[in-house]
């Protein structure tokens, strides 16, 4: 990995020097907090130069959630959510509050640093230079945007990336297993439940297009022509 600056919020030590040591090897500079309102504060205080947050949930003066909700109004910078949290109504307020990524623990180091590895590529790289116009969706893959009839609409970076991938192959019938593999580009050794609830918040943030992500049953999904 290149030289990230990445900030680790966690309010047991242990686990901090845990993804600390996995992420330094990988070679990154990492921050520590040990409680949310000090993640709040050093991400202040850092301003740009943070590249990717990782948060758990369960944290004394501010919890994982409100956090993520804060930076969200502030910052689009890469936010994985790591906890002991494993309900599917977790893993789904996590998306919700605007996580692009949701580990539960205990974990894999190598999928961990996989998915942040992955997550930063993704969010700093520059694509092709033009806009792709799919019928009244408009993808802009330099400023990674997304306007629906013009007005400009908040997407996750792997919501923005399974729009591109599912727009990119529009009219093909796509498997879990394809995206998968084509969109979060690490072994995944979850379910495809990832894969359903990104289709459903992209419905929803699609509006009057949301219609046009279509599901094949038995199979997966595919963005109408």
């Amino acid at each position: 990995m290149s030289r990230y600056k990445i900030l680790v919020a966690d309010d047991e030590a242990r686990m901090r020097r845990l993804v600390k040591d996995f992420l330094g090897a990988a070679g990154c500079d990492v921050i520590e907090a040990g409680d949310g309102e000090q993640a709040m504060e050093l991400f202040i205080a850092e301003g740009e130069s943070i590249d990717l947050v990782v948060l758990d949930v369960m944290m004394p003066k501010m919890n994982g959630w409100e956090v993520c909700r804060e930076l969200r109004r502030v910052s689009k910078v890469p936010i994985i959510m790591l906890t002991a949290l494993s309900q599917e109504s977790d893993e789904i307020t996590g998306f919700d509050m605007g996580a692009d990524e949701y580990i539960t623990k205990p974990f894999s180091p190598r999928v961990f640093v996989a998915r942040a590895e992955a997550l930063l590529r993704r969010s700093g790289s520059g694509g092709a230079s033009h806009a792709i116009d799919a019928g009244g969706i408009v993808i802009d893959t330099v400023a990674h945007t997304v306007r629906v009839d013009g007005e400009e609409v908040y997407l996750s970076l792997k919501e923005y990336d399974l729009l591109l991938y599912l727009v990119e192959n529009r009219g093909q019938t796509l498997s879990r297993e394809k995206i998968l593999n084509s969109v979060w580009d690490y072994d995944y050794f979850g379910d495809a439940r990832t894969i359903d609830t990104h289709i459903t918040k992209l419905r929803k943030k699609l509006g009057p297009y949301g219609d046009k992500l279509q599901t094949v049953r038995g199979i997966g999904y595919k963005f109408e022509k």
